[in-house]
């Protein structure tokens, strides 16, 4: 592992970060509902893992585009994981932006919103070998996913 800028984190986090700004202007109606009853250990879990990935991505250049063949296309997984991700903001944002609209599959992933990222953060860690990320991003996703995972349950209990 090498300190070091990386413009790919940098990257990674515009990705991560621009659609997320729009989204605190468009919520899904009724989501403070929801973020009330969030799960405080998973929430904890969360905030962690986005802090440490934030840092992570960026201070290593390990993850910086640096070699060819094989290892790279871990990194190109990645980047298709993040345009899937941009592209099922523009579907949210085009919505009418309910919780079903937040939380509906895209392309037969679901909750697509969180999986994506946490997805894209691990196959980040692998390109870049880096233990440290890849241990972050597990603590991401099982507060990131885990959190969403309770609000996709409950706006089933509540259809029902």
């Amino acid at each position: 592992m090498h300190l070091g800028f990386s413009y790919v984190g940098f990257i990674f986090l515009l990705m991560l970060f621009i659609p997320n700004g729009f989204w605190t202007k468009n919520q899904p109606k009724d989501y403070d509902k929801y973020a009330t009853r969030e799960n405080k250990v998973l929430l904890a879990f969360e905030r962690v893992g986005e802090v440490a990935v934030s840092a992570l991505v960026l201070i290593f250049s390990d993850f910086n585009v640096h070699s060819s063949g094989p290892r790279l296309l871990w990194l190109g997984a990645a980047f298709v994981l993040m345009i899937m991700y941009e592209l099922y903001w523009i579907r949210y944002f085009k919505s009418e932006k309910t919780m079903q609209d937040f939380y509906r599959s895209f392309l037969g992933i679901p909750l697509a919103g969180a999986t994506l990222p946490v997805l894209a953060v691990l196959l980040i860690a692998v390109y870049g070998k880096n233990p440290i990320l890849f241990a972050a991003g597990m603590i991401l996703g099982i507060g990131h996913i885990g959190i969403h995972i309770q609000h996709k349950n409950q706006i089933t209990d509540i259809k029902e």
